[in-house]
């Protein structure tokens, strides 16, 4: 089995308006039908459910995204809709959240919240000879908390399922700033958010923090941390990657960095709507890179895992150009063995680094 530690699939199907419960042959064929070009990646989709389970990837970190734009700003400054108030960004994440319930009613997916869910989860997996009559399992994660509230609303959400907060987003957030932001950190409202959120047990995504963020939160957060999504500023230059000493904090922390596919995370200078994978021959390969600089600091396999973010609004046209859909994540097992690592360091990055994470998680 494998664990996909990020992936945006209710914005994918909302935001997009995709059936996820089709395949992505059918998705891209239809998209490609009706002439939609209001996105970059129409037709050129990577993800949906059938998919998922071809590839063997019996459980995700699922996520919800619910922006507040900072006042006086133009919305959509991240292809994403910025809401003009907190009360209809939560509105908006109930949404994300009541698609995730349907698949659950459908039988296409499976909420992961306690430990008897990840048992009943792996034991399905374990089991079935077709990992087409299992439901994806998932731990819902939001991206970015703008959209809670006031702490009760934290509550709220936990009681709904939520085990995982990323605090920040792209630009200026409510709770901590984020990627492209000027450099500040922690809000004092983000400083109460991890205190509570430390108090419920749940796990703290430090992907998109900035630099001063990132040291803030570790200093203060005392439970399970992660980067669902996140690579190596020393192979791909930019404040989006972590830098050596934040990897090997991390590392100190127990923790595990899911490893990114987005080409421009993958290739320096790579100007997205410019250039493709194609040409500058970005292949699967470039994550083992990333995994094997962080295995390097690490001195073993224990912190890396995958964090795909495939759907996370792009498609082929911004992902490794021998990936056409996440099924194809299984080569990933390939590629490590021909880097020297083991078939038990191959598990380590599949499913068991993220579920050491969930063991503590779950207690």
């Amino acid at each position: 089995m494998l664990i996909d530690a990020h992936l945006d699939l209710a914005t994918n199907a909302l935001a997009y308006n995709r059936d996820l419960t089709q395949s992505v042959v059918a998705i891209r064929d239809e998209e490609r039908r009706l002439g939609l070009t209001d996105h970059p990646d129409r037709g050129r989709g990577t993800v949906a459910l059938p998919e998922l389970r071809r590839g063997g990837i019996g459980l995700v970190f699922a996520t919800m995204i619910a922006r507040v734009d900072p006042p006086g700003q133009p919305t959509a400054s991240t292809r994403l809709l910025g809401w003009k108030s907190p009360a209809q960004a939560w509105s908006d994440a109930q949404r994300q959240l009541a698609w995730y319930r349907e698949m659950e009613r459908q039988g296409e997916m499976a909420a992961i919240t306690d430990h008897a869910a990840l048992d009943r989860q792996l034991k399905q997996c374990q089991e079935s000879g077709e990992q087409a009559d299992v439901p994806v399992g998932y731990v819902l994660a939001l991206e970015g908390a703008d959209s809670i509230v006031t702490l009760d609303h934290l509550h709220r959400f936990y009681d709904q399922g939520l085990r995982s907060v990323g605090p920040a987003h792209f630009g200026p957030g409510r709770y901590a700033a984020g990627t492209g932001s000027d450099g500040s950190g922690l809000t004092s409202a983000g400083r109460d958010l991890l205190r509570e959120m430390d108090a419920l047990g749940m796990i703290l995504d430090l992907t998109h923090l900035t630099d001063r963020g990132f040291f803030e939160a570790l200093e203060l957060y005392e439970g399970p941390v992660i980067a669902s999504h996140q690579n190596c500023r020393a192979l791909v230059p930019g404040e989006r990657q972590f830098s050596d000493e934040q990897i090997r904090a991390v590392i100190e922390r127990g923790g595990v960095l899911g490893g990114a596919l987005d080409a421009w995370m993958l290739q320096p200078d790579y100007l997205r709507g410019q250039d493709d994978p194609w040409t500058l021959d970005i292949r699967l390969e470039r994550v083992i890179d990333h995994y094997d600089h962080i295995c390097q600091l690490a001195g073993n396999a224990d912190h890396i895992g995958i964090g795909s973010d495939l759907d996370g609004l792009f498609g082929t046209e911004q992902s490794p150009h021998d990936l056409d859909t996440i099924a194809d994540l299984s080569k990933l097992g390939g590629l490590l063995q021909g880097r020297g690592y083991s078939t038990e360091q191959v598990e380590q990055v599949f499913s068991g680094n993220w579920m050491r994470v969930l063991e503590r998680l779950f207690g």
